[in-house]
């Protein structure tokens, strides 16, 4: 009862992930995505050390087919996993068991890969590729927030016919340093990609004050002070 699209972007070679889900707390599986070295996105019936395993494996050089390979010789649940993998290069591997839960699928791409299960059908998917697509020269992640609401829109989850909520969401992108430029989630909430927007729109205010607050400590606005700020700029227009 998920779906996510994983991607890297090719001009600037920065790695993304982003989920919905009605399970709770999906932002904690941190472990799906290394700057410098992919992604490795599971789901389904999910597993921890297939990513932290995948991640580095591909650390290591060996390409997603292989590394897919390895993992299927490996797990003897193979058929209850999804995963999707991305290297450097953008190669991608992508698998949908057997035994994951209907409706369930992948489509696969340049430098990206949309799957998910548990879902209305195929249109869900179709829905996420459609939203990537839909600004191919804006920043990775609001192409990667633009999937899953894609998703959203063309269906989502359901389980017997009923449509279930997403109840979490998570958007996280890394670049050329060793932790995330974008690390935000929504948990237990009724329209998690909704707030997850609402959400990275404010952050979005914030980005360049933080970056310049952690490269000039000694004349950094206090932060209460660049919030005010925030709000009579608002008042004011």
């Amino acid at each position: 009862m998920t779906y996510s699209i994983i991607a890297r972007c090719p001009r600037t070679r920065r790695f993304g992930v982003a989920t919905a889900t009605f399970s709770i707390a999906c932002g904690r599986r941190n472990e799906s995505i290394r700057a410098n070295v992919g992604v490795s996105k599971s789901q389904a019936f999910y597993l921890r050390q297939v990513d932290v395993l995948a991640l580095n494996m591909l650390a290591q050089g060996q390409t997603p087919d292989a590394i897919m390979r390895s993992l299927e010789q490996t797990d003897p649940d193979f058929a209850y996993r999804q995963f999707g993998i991305i290297d450097r290069e953008g190669r991608v591997a992508m698998h949908t068991g057997a035994k994951t839960n209907p409706w369930c699928g992948h489509r696969v791409g340049e430098d990206f890969a949309a799957y998910g299960n548990t879902l209305r059908g195929p249109a869900t998917v179709d829905g996420i590729v459609a939203g990537f697509h839909a600004s191919p020269d804006a920043p990775l992640e609001e192409r990667l927030l633009q999937a899953i609401e894609g998703g959203r829109k063309a269906g989502g989850q359901a389980s017997h016919g009923e449509t279930m909520p997403e109840r979490s969401a998570w958007l996280r992108v890394v670049g050329a340093l060793d932790w995330p430029e974008i690390d935000l989630r929504v948990d237990l909430h009724t329209d998690s990609i909704v707030e997850l927007r609402r959400i990275y729109t404010e952050y979005q205010r914030y980005a360049d004050y933080y970056t310049q607050r952690d490269r000039q400590p000694r004349s950094a606005v206090p932060e209460q002070d660049f919030a005010a700020s925030l709000i009579t700029s608002e008042t004011s227009t």
